[in-house]
């Protein structure tokens, strides 16, 4: 600690704490402009705005950079302190559109003018001749650098914190402006439109184009209510700030959560007005007597289709429907698919009304889809199926592995931790056989052949044994099982191995010695690991290979499969899977059942596993399943060869949906209950991270459309089900009696402290970011290594299918699309369903980039624009699955992992071809 005076008071600084930091936490006013008092912005004193008096130094010090010493004399408020800073602040307006006519009347410019006593300048403009003109070239920001003061924020906020580097200064002196990559229009740049630069510009220079009119002008204050919620897209879990007008969100702005700090992407950003969308579902609607069931509705005109109905007449014939299958072919006829976009609360109720209310374990939801052989791996050999450190550990490591994931597209805030890592000199490894953005940041770029991950894995495993980089003090205290594999890893020497996996054996023995040496590392995943037939074997190998160099437990170490959804994590730890129930509590543990049978009304729960997404879809055809109740979820896009799961709908003899759209999967409903959308709801969800968050409600639902935890009560209540809850903190509070994880969390703790992480140890610790630094919670408390042998992927090219097909999701748009592609920026920027091909590939098919292709698979065939993209390899399709005019999962593979029940996402044999109909996009 630094003891010096600050305006005739002894006070006392931390190290790194500036004379701005130590005022501003004793309540004094320093005027600031360049520096931003959040995290990842660094202070760079060049407005000069905070400027302060030293006791013996001549010149005034920019408080913001400037440290305390031991014995310093500091006057913030001297007449000359003041005065330098009341010219400096006068100066700057000189240049300012006056405030009636600003681009933003609420700057912080004009704050801190008013705090130093200005409302105008006695100086000349800068003249008209030099003034930049308007860049409205993008849909979501408007640039009107007239407003811009040079203090560099937008720079340090696309540089450093969301490490993006499209934002520059260019030109000299005045003249000196801030550009986007080669001075082009910003919608003409390489920016991605996370709006960083937006929420940290200090003038209006830059602000969300919705916030403007016609004339520039705006005020970012304009508006009745700030509500803190969280981000309803990736797992990543934002904190964000709604800004409220009457009953409708109109911006969006990051705040200080511990997922984000502060940062978004762009659907975070700019994502929200899907929930104002004219197709949103208002009433509860029933199926015409006749209407035939099919992909044939459009959501805007229903009518033909289905008839408004009141809320009693809706729930009574869902209720009726689903009740009569039960009762005249046993509970087993009702199938459930709840949704990773719920709350907990709402994923809680769901699993417990098939469970209760039918008798058996046949519920499920979209983790099958994603990281389901990821949570087989972790639970057979580490024991938790939640990741063991959060992503912001990063920042304690020396080397990551980023394995099958592109999060710079899906999970774009925590990709900006990745990047900051590799800024400051940390090792990231990338392994992909797509390229990527992250690449460029990557000390190793390992594109490896498609589904070759084991050989991959084991190669460099095998070297790590060989060269006996291996740490044996962790495995003998911390694992078992290690002499077998071991002994099984001498067949993969990367000299056997570079030929399947396509990477040379010099790289893959640099990339051990890399990841071994560290003092501390990490990996993670993504769906790319997961989605195969092999998905838990890929798995297994990357718990193997962190626990043979002794990186889990400590900071900077770690396993981290990173999530899809808002809230899958919390929708799995609630128990909506069909083998465990609520905190992964095997359903054939008699005591366990005993347990939730106890707190449920003495409900008989069934010990036998339930089927899993696409088994009871496969269950539907074979006539087993009569009935579902699908809640929030969109089979008829999401499943694999979805062309059988949208037969499987249409047999259905009842079907309940639960969304708030009327949604590719509700096109076959007979019953649908309009839902309350993520910013309309109260309750808790759980991010990638392991940490609780609470969701608060910004505006009422539109219409009738209710919350779906009161739905799905309400729907129970009619099944005979004496369920009495009022609001999710009830049910938020008998989830804690029965899962450990929410010990020491409340609903209380929750709604004044916004997040705890679980595991939380008492009612003031915010949660442990790293478990298992003591033993792990399986037998004997040790890990174990699980030996994985090399599978080819279930379909491989041949004659017919000479291509591999993958899928993934792109950065504007999420999963099935029903959310982003009603949202007004996000679809304006990413329009059109496309595929990406190689530049050879498409010369050799006389194909231009634009140009429609045809992608045909043993299951179907679509028609798509291609683009040009080198990432992908020349064998190889990129194939987006948001789209429902070229809907991806026609071809992709239904094959299942056997672990996971996950199906093949990531790999299908195809056929490209020019498609007739070729014809350039405009």
């Amino acid at each position: 600690m630094v003891t010096f005076t600050l305006d005739g008071r002894e006070v006392t600084a931390k190290p790194g704490q500036s004379i701005w930091d130590v005022a501003t936490g004793r309540g004094l006013v320093i005027p600031h402009l360049c520096h931003k008092p959040s995290p990842g912005y660094r202070p760079d004193g060049n407005c000069r705005a905070c400027m302060v008096e030293i006791e013996g130094e001549r010149g005034l010090a920019a408080s913001c950079i400037r440290e305390p010493a031991e014995g310093m004399v500091v006057q913030t408020q001297s007449h000359r302190a003041k005065a330098a800073r009341k010219a400096v602040m006068e100066l700057l307006l000189a240049d300012q559109p006056e405030k009636a006519s600003a681009h933003d009347r609420s700057s912080h410019l004009w704050d801190m003018a008013q705090a130093v006593g200005l409302q105008q300048s006695r100086y000349p403009t800068l003249e008209a001749e030099r003034i930049p003109l308007l860049d409205d070239s993008h849909i979501a920001m408007r640039v009107n650098l007239d407003a811009c003061i040079q203090c560099g924020l937008c720079v340090r906020a696309c540089r450093e914190v969301q490490v993006n580097d499209v934002i520059g200064m260019a030109g000299r002196g005045h003249d000196a402006y801030p550009v986007f990559d080669f001075d082009d229009p910003m919608g003409e740049s390489s920016c991605v439109a996370c709006g960083e630069c937006v929420q940290a510009c200090p003038t209006g220079a830059l602000m969300p184009a919705a916030r403007l009119d016609d004339a520039q002008q705006g005020d970012s204050r304009d508006h009745d209510r700030d509500v803190k919620s969280i981000c309803p897209f990736c797992g990543v879990g934002c904190q964000v700030s709604l800004k409220v007008k009457g009953d409708k969100v109109i911006s969006v702005e990051g705040i200080n959560g511990p997922a984000n700090e502060g940062r978004l992407c762009v659907k975070g950003r700019f994502g929200y007005d899907y929930i104002h969308h004219p197709h949103r579902l208002r009433v509860p609607l029933i199926r015409r007597e006749g209407a035939p069931k099919g992909l044939n509705v459009d959501p805007g005109k229903w009518q033909d289709v289905f008839r408004e109905a009141t809320w009693d007449e809706a729930l009574d014939m869902a209720a009726k429907g689903l009740g009569r299958l039960r009762d005249q072919h046993g509970g087993r006829s009702v199938a459930g698919f709840g949704s990773a976009k719920c709350t907990n609360e709402e994923a809680y109720l769901f699993q417990r009304l098939i469970r209760e209310g039918f008798g058996h374990n046949n519920v499920d939801h979209c983790t099958r889809l994603c990281h389901a052989s990821s949570v087989a791996a972790l639970m057979e050999n580490v024991g938790s199926a939640a990741v063991t450190a959060t992503f912001n550990e990063i920042k304690n490591a020396d080397v990551a592995i980023v394995i099958g994931a592109n999060p710079i597209e899906n999970h774009p805030v925590a990709a900006t931790y990745f990047k900051q890592f590799a800024k400051r000199g940390g090792k990231l490894i990338v392994m992909d056989p797509r390229g990527q953005a992250l690449k460029r940041h990557a000390a190793h770029m390992l594109q490896f052949k498609p589904g070759a991950d084991v050989s991959m894995l084991n190669a460099i495993m095998h070297v790590i044994v060989q060269e006996g980089l291996a740490d044996t003090q962790y495995i003998q205290a911390m694992t078992e099982n290690w002499d077998a594999m071991r002994t099984h890893l001498a067949n993969f020497a990367p000299e056997k191995m570079e030929a399947i996996c396509g990477i040379s054996a010099e790289t893959l023995r640099a990339v051990a010695r890399d990841f071994a040496s560290a003092k501390a590392g990490m990996i993670f995943w993504g769906m790319g690991v997961s989605q195969h037939i092999h998905g838990t074997d890929n798995s297994r190998c990357l718990i193997s290979l962190a626990l043979m160099c002794g990186h889990v437990g400590r900071p900077g170490t770690g396993l981290h499969p990173l999530r899809g959804q808002n809230n899958v994590q919390g929708a799995s730890d609630a128990g909506l899977i069909p083998m465990f129930l609520p905190d992964y509590q095997t359903v054939s543990d008699d005591s366990l059942r005993a347990r939730f049978s106890a707190l449920w009304g003495g409900a008989a729960i069934e010990a036998q596993k339930g089927l899993t997404v696409t088994e009871i879809l496969d269950a539907v055809h074979a006539g087993d399943i009569r009935g579902m109740y699908i809640l929030g979820e969109n089979p008829a896009m999401s499943d694999p060869d979805v062309t059988h799961a949208r037969d499987a709908l249409a047999k259905l003899e009842h079907l309940v949906v639960q969304d708030i759209f009327l949604t590719e999967t509700a096109n076959y409903a007979d019953v649908i209950l309009p839902a309350a959308a993520f910013y309309e709801k109260s309750g808790t969800v759980t991010n990638t991270n392991r940490q609780v968050q609470m969701g608060r409600p910004a505006v009422p639902p539109p219409g009738q459309a209710r919350q779906d935890w009161a739905i799905t009560v309400d729907l129970a209540r009619r099944l005979g089900l004496d369920w009495r809850f009022s609001h999710p903190s009830e049910v938020f509070a008998e989830m804690a009696q029965v899962m450990a994880s929410l010990n020491n969390i409340t609903w209380a703790r929750l709604e004044a402290e916004g997040a705890v992480t679980y595991p939380s140890l008492s009612p003031t610790d915010p949660g442990q970011a790293i478990v298992f630094a003591d033993a792990f919670p399986r037998a004997e408390g040790r890990a174990r290594f699980a030996p994985a042998s090399v599978i080819a992927p279930d379909e491989l090219p041949d004659a017919d299918y000479p291509m591999v097909l993958t899928t993934g999701r792109q950065l504007e748009h999420w999963h099935t699309g029903a959310m982003t592609r009603r949202a007004l920026v996000l679809d304006a920027v990413e329009p059109e369903a496309n595929c990406a091909l190689h530049p050879a590939t498409l010369r050799r098919l006389g194909v231009e980039p634009g140009g429609m292709v045809r992608l045909s698979t043993r299951r179907g065939s679509i028609v798509v624009m291609a683009r040009a993209d080198r990432a992908v390899s020349p064998d190889m399709v990129f194939l987006p699955f948001a789209f429902v005019e070229a809907a991806a999962n026609i071809l992709t593979n239904p094959a299942l992992d056997p672990y996971g029940k996950i199906p093949e996402f990531k790999y299908a044999a195809v056929r490209v071809e020019a498609a007739a109909e070729s014809v350039a996009a405009q």
